[in-house]
């Protein structure tokens, strides 16, 4: 084990979590740091790690998705799924009917974003409920109908079947990937990672003596942002050394991966894993200024993710709509993706500031950029609308459309 003395600015400019610190001693101003190799930490020889009401909204999430894709199911059923109750049988597994999380109470819900947003907030929530309900009163009576500009059905796309509204969205994709952004990632950057949480009331005088919640081995300030890791890495085989098995859930950690995959981007997985460990061991050594930097490459670098697959999708959709039979099948499930995404972008987190990269005003206009180039939305999707929205969202983080677009 090595000892490393490293100057207080390396850790605000955030570049000790780009860094491969495993299994060493940080020594900052006189605090010493004991970074692990994985992400297990203890307390008096007990596991001090908890994230389980994360990775049950995971589990719940994951059986709403299935859902959306069974005609058997009602419009009533889907939205008991979305805002279950305790005790109510809205889920396969008796675990989750029996819990009292749910996923709605959690959508758009952050502290730096939502505490005082409530227009907002109902508005964010409307949406997801719009959109399960449209799932059964417009696509599933058309289940086997084909699918037209202006009617609802399926599209043949290779081995797959696509399920389209009138206007060529996959309304499961946009519940899925817009999730992604709502509950997941502004969970994550704008609720658990914030200091108004992290350090709410008297977290933070408590976690410098050690005093943990009534009868667990963690403090409240070590739960918090265990409950952030969780929504990222809290399906995984092993949450504490996630990378090996990404793709874990269909949300941000399905995506982490995706992005892992291009060569582009190599790299940002263990990035993001890193600065995770590190901060919650900074946690442990009641180094503040350590952990809200490693909070800092945190949010950069999952909002990144959530406009590298933005351009990504919109760009993989232009081959299927410009070769000689247009693949709508393809394209549209490409673009359905794509709205996801850019839905996402309001809950991302830019860096060293309190807002998103884009706004909620900002990505409404996009999305109906996408939709309005006709009556009939993405079957008159122009070529240049997407790329002039690429253009747009890339130019406000470090990549370039092109890395983004492979």
């Amino acid at each position: 084990m090595k000892n490393y003395f490293i100057p207080l600015s390396f850790a605000v400019l955030g570049l000790l979590g780009a860094c491969s610190t495993d299994d060493t001693d940080i020594i900052e101003e006189g605090s010493k740091i004991n970074n692990p190799t994985t992400y297990s930490f203890e307390r008096n020889g007990e596991n001090s790690v908890d994230f389980n009401g994360q990775s049950t909204r995971l589990k719940m999430g994951g059986e709403l998705e299935k859902g959306l894709k069974n005609t058997g199911q009602t419009a009533t059923g889907l939205l008991n799924m979305f805002a279950h109750e305790e005790g109510q049988n809205n889920f396969s597994s008796p675990s989750l009917n029996a819990s009292n999380k749910n996923l709605r109470s959690k959508t758009a819900a952050s502290f730096d974003y939502f505490s005082v947003n409530a227009t907002d907030q109902s508005l964010i929530r409307l949406d997801f409920e719009n959109w399960i309900e449209n799932q059964v009163n417009e696509v599933f009576p058309n289940w086997n109908t084909p699918a037209s500009a202006g009617v609802a059905g399926q599209i043949a796309d290779g081995s797959a079947t696509r399920y389209v509204n009138a206007l060529g969205l996959e309304y499961d994709q946009m519940v899925v990937k817009g999730l992604i952004g709502a509950l997941v990632v502004d969970q994550t950057l704008n609720n658990y990672l914030s200091p108004g949480v992290l350090d709410e009331g008297s977290n933070r005088a408590n976690n410098d003596m050690g005093i943990v919640e009534e009868g667990k081995s963690y403090t409240s300030m070590e739960h918090k942002w265990d409950e952030a890791y969780g929504y990222v890495f809290g399906l995984n085989a092993d949450p504490a050394n996630p990378n090996i098995d990404l793709g874990a859930d269909s949300f941000l950690n399905k995506y982490i991966g995706r992005v892992e995959g291009d060569n582009d981007f190599a790299g940002i997985a263990d990035d993001i894993f890193q600065a995770f460990k590190l901060g919650r061991a900074a946690i442990v050594a009641n180094n503040y200024e350590v952990r809200d930097a490693q909070a800092d490459i945190i949010k950069t670098k999952i909002s990144e993710i959530i406009g590298i697959r933005a351009v990504y999708y919109l760009q993989q959709a232009k081959p299927s709509l410009t070769q000689e039979v247009p693949a709508y099948g393809t394209a549209f499930h490409d673009l359905s993706e794509a709205y996801g995404f850019i839905y996402s972008l309001q809950f991302t987190r830019k860096p060293n500031s309190n807002a998103p990269y884009f706004s909620k005003a900002e990505v409404d206009a996009f999305l109906s950029d996408l939709m309005d180039d006709g009556p009939n939305g993405l079957w008159d999707v122009q070529i240049s609308t997407l790329d002039e929205i690429s253009v747009a969202i890339a130019g406000q983080f470090e990549f370039t459309l092109e890395q983004a677009a492979e």
